[in-house]
C-alpha cells in the first residue's frame, strides 16, 4: 500500500467488552494501536467510528428513522471518548459532525478538516452522514472522497473478505484481492454494496483487516500485506 492520506472505519465494538459499552481497556487499546501506527508511518489519518456498542439493537423495536437518529447520537459518544482517549496518551485529534452539535463537536467543514488533517492531527467523524438509512460504512466512503483519502481501511473481527462467514462455515475461502466488480457480484456482505460503488466510483481502495490482533494496523499502514485488498480491476 502507498497513501498518504487514509480513512479508517472502526466498529463501535472495538471500543466495547462484554461487561460495558465503552471500555476503558478497549478503548485505550484502540487509542493505543492507532498511536503505535501513525507513530511509524507518515500516513495522514481520519477515522470514522461505528456506534453498534450503544445502540444495536434498537431498530427491531423504534421506528427505523428514530433508530437511526439514535445510532448518529451514539457515534458522537463513542467519538468523544476515542478523542478522551488519544488526547490522554498525547495523540491530537479533533472531531467533526455533520449534525449542529457544535457544543460538543465542531461543525462540519471540509476545508479545514483537510488544513487539520495536514497539520497532523488525526480527524474523527461522528453523527454519520446526518440521515436516516445511511450505515457508518457508508460514511466512511463518502468522507473519504470529500477528504480524497487514497485508501479506505475496514478493521473488523476477520483476517479478510472471506466466501462465507468462517465463523460459520469452515469451507470459507479467503480472498487476496478482489476488483471491486467481484465483490459487488458475489454479494459479499462486509461492507455496503453502496460502498464498494462509491471507492470504485473514485477509485479508493478498500483493505479489510483484522484490527482485534495487535500491530495489523501499523503493519496496513507500512504496506505490509495484511488482509483483503479491493480494488479497481
Amino acid at each position: 500500500m502507498s497513501a498518504k492520506r487514509v480513512l479508517l472505519k472502526l466498529s463501535g465494538e472495538s471500543l466495547c467488552d462484554n461487561l460495558s459499552s465503552i471500555s476503558e481497556v478497549c478503548l485505550l487499546r484502540t487509542a493505543n494501536e492507532i498511536k503505535s501506527a501513525i507513530s511509524c508511518s507518515e500516513v495522514q489519518l481520519a477515522i470514522v467510528v461505528g456506534g453498534g456498542n450503544i445502540w444495536r439493537g434498537a431498530g427491531k423495536f423504534i421506528e427505523r428513522v428514530i433508530a437511526d437518529n439514535m445510532g448518529m447520537l451514539a457515534t458522537v459518544i463513542n467519538s468523544l471518548a476515542l478523542n478522551g482517549a488519544l488526547t490522554k496518551i498525547g495523540i491530537k485529534s479533533s472531531i467533526f459532525s455533520v449534525n449542529g452539535l457544535s457544543d460538543f463537536v465542531e461543525n462540519f467543514d471540509r476545508e479545514k478538516v483537510i488544513n487539520y488533517i495536514e497539520q497532523g492531527n488525526v480527524i474523527i467523524f461522528a453523527g454519520g452522514t446526518g440521515k436516516p438509512f445511511c450505515t457508518t460504512d457508508t460514511t466512511a466512503a463518502l468522507r473519504a472522497m470529500e477528504i480524497k483519502a487514497d485508501i479506505l481501511l475496514k478493521a473488523t473481527q476477520v483476517d479478510g473478505v472471506y466466501s462465507m462467514d468462517p465463523r460459520k462455515d469452515e469451507k470459507a475461502v479467503k480472498f487476496d484481492s478482489l476488483t471491486f466488480k467481484e465483490a459487488l457480484d458475489r454479494h459479499l456482505e462486509i461492507m455496503d454494496s453502496e460502498v464498494f460503488s462509491l471507492c470504485m466510483y473514485t477509485n479508493i481502495s478498500i483493505i479489510v483487516f483484522d484490527f482485534y490482533k495487535d500491530g495489523n494496523l501499523r503493519k496496513v499502514l507500512n504496506g505490509e500485506k495484511i488482509g483483503t485488498i479491493v480494488e479497481a480491476g
